[in-house]
């Protein structure tokens, strides 16, 4: 098993990014979360990894941080979601979104990320239960929910995509006002698109 890669940045094509190491370049699939963290082109980065072999292809998998990849192997663990969707949850939703929606029991966040119905939403919440680690996760569902998404439709109505838009929400303090979210969010996708 690979469990760590570290090495130079070679590209950057979302979601995936070519990591030489001495020598041997990597092609490795990343969330949007790890992608939006990583360094310019040429710049030494670390990624933990997780490795599947198929018959028909070697997928590897790379994360920011070791909690994202414990959370990305309990989330392919579950019946009909892959490692596609697994990785796609993980671009929509911190690790903290996730877990708080779980503590919840509220699937309507985790609805927002394309692929996830509420059948699978419901499913998710269900076998996450006990498998995260949720103590002292808290979740205010009347500010955190209602405020990510008045912020999130401004930007999405302004021409974002969701993708930009959603990284855009988590870059901002939960107790900043909506009018204040959404003027700190242009900047940030302001600043990414230089």
């Amino acid at each position: 098993m690979i469990g760590r890669l570290t090495g130079v940045l070679l590209e950057k094509r979302p979601p995936q990014v070519l990591l030489n190491i001495q020598g041997v370049s990597y092609e490795v699939d990343v969330p949007m979360s790890t992608f939006y963290d990583l360094p310019a082109i040429g710049a030494h980065v670390t990624l933990h990894t997780h490795l599947i072999i198929r018959e028909d292809a070697h997928l590897l998998f790379g994360f920011a941080t070791e909690m994202e990849r414990q959370v990305f192997r309990q989330l392919i663990k579950i019946s009909g979601i892959g490692a596609r969707t697994a990785l796609s949850l993980l671009s929509g939703l911190s690790v903290l979104d996730l877990q708080q929606a779980v503590a919840a029991q509220d699937g309507t966040l985790l609805t927002r990320v394309p692929g996830i119905g509420k059948k699978t939403a419901e499913r998710l919440l269900l076998e996450l239960r006990d498998k995260l680690d949720l103590a002292g996760v808290t979740f205010d569902k009347s500010t955190a929910i209602l405020h990510g998404s008045d912020v999130l439709n401004a930007l999405l109505s302004l021409g974002y995509s969701e993708r930009e838009a959603s990284w855009a929400v988590k870059q901002i303090p939960a107790n900043t006002t909506v009018s204040d979210s959404i003027r700190q969010a242009l900047q940030l996708l302001s600043k990414e698109k230089k």
